[in-house]
Formats: structure tokens, C-alpha cells, sequence
């Protein structure tokens, strides 16, 4: 249920095929009215049913998110574990190209602080349906958060991922590839970025272990702790703000949990702190870039980066 996601085939063509598929009466296209279409979600949720909303864009949940917080995040707790809401809250999340400030938010630390909620980040193709399925599955409220840049990307998909039994669990992060240098932590689209960075990082003799989050909440703690453990160094990477994001959390758990093995400062890249600029040179330079990530890690790992290196 949402917006364009019958007729038009999905806004990004991600429903597309679904109504043929289904008929109107489970792929329903919505007016404009976020908070009316996740309350009917929720509502049908509390049935017995297992519905998928859809928010063409994350920035447009705000209308709805006392639904998704007060009516399905905390009614399992309230109701004594009486009423599970088994839905899933979609879209794309976090900045695309050009849209402004309002459309350009990242939610994943928002809804990642809210107890009763889980929150997945999809970044690779077999992670999208993996997780998906997960979430649908998942007896309590999922926010799904993808990314509308990585839509028209492409990915390597495993026999297995094609499976019709094929399912991720939740909570559990990814090492996407190993390294004993440098921890890397990103989701969605940093972890192409941080892929990126280490292979810039190899040819400079830094190997950099990177893991893709996939779970925001549950964070897989363990992972983390266990990778920072082997390489004694930690950047976390993500596109939201820096102030109580989800870096902040890890760098935090961390600290907590393996301070006396790290070797050098926790690194943090994120978006800048400010509304997102419309302007394509501002918009580069507030959110963060693959040299970034090259430049964080080689100080961490204490190699200099010259002075003119540092000059973006």
C-alpha cells in the first residue's frame, strides 16, 4: 500500500508487476496522506495481517511516524505481548541528487533509537531480498530504509540469494571484505564507498576490514567489537548526521566494550551538520565522499596524508 505503487508500477518501478500479479485488492494505491495509509497499515497489522507500506520517500514518514512509533513500535510492549504488529514501513531513505533539504534526510538513526522497532539497510541485491523477507516474515514492525541511488545499480547475486527459501537473518552484520589493519563500518550506500576506499587503501599497504551493517536495530555489537578487536582501529562511515547517529552508537559500544585494543582515535565520517544544500557543489561537499574515507583511515593508521591532501 502507498503511493503510485498499483497503476504506475512504483514510483522507482520497485512494485512493478505486483498488481498484475496480485489484483487491487492487495497492491493499493493511496492519496497523498502518509499518516491515513500507515494508520490503515497498522490498524490491519493488529488483524492478522502483514502489510507492506510503502513511503515513496522516508522524509514523507514524518506525517506518519506517530503511527509507526506510538501505534507500532510500542503496542506489543503496552499490550503485555498480547498484539504483535507484524508490518513493514519501505521507501528510499537518505540523500539522492538535487532534491534539497527536505528529501534528503537520513532516518536510520531516528527509527534506530526507538525500542519495539527493527530497522534494516539494505545495500547489495541479495541484501534487499534477503531482508525483505526477513521483515515480512518478522512477527513485529520493520523499517526498511533502501536507497534510491542504489536502485539503478547492479549486483552480484549468489544461486543461493536466488532461492525461494532464501531468507538474512536479522541483526546480523556482513564483513563484505576481511582486512587486519583498519575496521570500516558503513551501510547502504557507504558500504560501496568503503569498498571503494579500501581498495585505494590496499595499494597504499593498508588492509581494511569492512562491514556492511545490514541492521541498524539490532546492531550486531559482537561483529564490531570482534572485527575492531583483530585490526585495533575503527572509521565508521554514514550519510546522517554526526550528532546521535548511528556511528556515534558504535563508537560508543566500542568504547564500551573493547577500548583497551584500540590503537588510535575512533574516526567518524558523516553527513555535515546542516540541512542538506540544493546547490550540486554544496550537496558534494556535505556528505561524505570516497577520499574522505581514505584520508580518515591512513590517520588513523597514522600514515601522514599531506597537507594538500587535505584540502577538499
Amino acid at each position: 500500500m502507498g503511493e503510485e505503487v498499483g497503476e504506475y508500477q512504483g514510483a522507482y518501478k520497485i512494485t512493478k508487476g505486483l498488481l498484475d500479479k496480485y489484483g487491487p485488492e492487495r497492491v493499493v494505491d493511496t492519496p497523498i496522506t502518509e499518516a491515513g495509509f500507515a494508520g490503515i497499515g497498522v490498524g490491519s497489522a493488529y488483524h492478522g495481517l502483514r502489510p507492506v507500506i510503502e513511503f515513496m520517500t522516508f522524509n514523507f514518514s514524518m506525517q506518519a511516524i506517530d503511527h509507526i512509533i506510538n501505534s507500532a513500535a510500542k503496542s506489543n510492549y503496552m499490550s503485555a505481548g498480547q498484539i504483535n504488529v507484524p508490518i513493514v514501513f519501505r521507501g528510499p531513505n537518505g540523500p539522492a541528487a538535487g532534491v534539497g533539504a527536505q528529501h534528503s534526510q537520513c532516518y536510520a538513526a531516528w527509527y534506530g533509537s526507538v525500542p519495539g522497532l527493527k530497522v534494516l539497510v539494505p545495500y547489495s541485491s541479495e541484501d534487499a531480498r534477503g531482508l525483505l523477507k526477513a521483515a515480512i516474515r518478522d512477527p513485529d514492525p520493520v523499517v526498511f530504509l533502501e536507497n534510491e541511488l542504489l536502485y539503478g545499480e547492479s549486483f552480484p547475486v549468489s544461486a543461493e540469494a536466488l532461492d525461494s527459501s532464501f531468507c538474512l537473518p536479522i541483526g546480523k552484520a556482513k564483513i563484505e571484505r576481511e582486512g587486519k589493519d583498519i575496521t570500516i563500518t558503513a551501510f547502504s550506500k557507504m558500504v560501496g564507498y568503503a569498498l571503494k576506499a579500501a581498495e585505494i587503501l590496499e595499494k597504499e599497504g593498508i588492509s581494511a576490514e569492512v562491514i556492511n551493517l545490514r541492521s541498524i536495530r539490532p546492531l550486531d555489537r559482537a561483529t564490531i567489537n570482534a572485527s575492531v578487536r583483530k585490526t585495533n582501529r575503527l572509521l565508521t562511515v554514514e550519510e546522517g548526521f554526526p550528532q546521535h547517529g548511528v556511528g556515534a552508537e558504535i563508537c560508543a559500544s566500542v568504547v564500551e566494550d573493547s577500548f583497551g585494543y584500540l590503537d588510535a582515535p575512533v574516526e567518524r565520517i558523516a553527513g555535515a551538520d546542516v540541512p542538506t544544500p540544493y546547490a550540486a557543489n554544496l550537496e558534494r561537499m556535505a556528505f561524505p565522499q570516497i577520499e574522505d574515507i581514505v584520508r580518515a583511515a591512513k590517520r588513523a593508521c597514522h600514515r601522514s596524508v599531506p597537507m594538500a591532501a587535505t584540502a577538499s
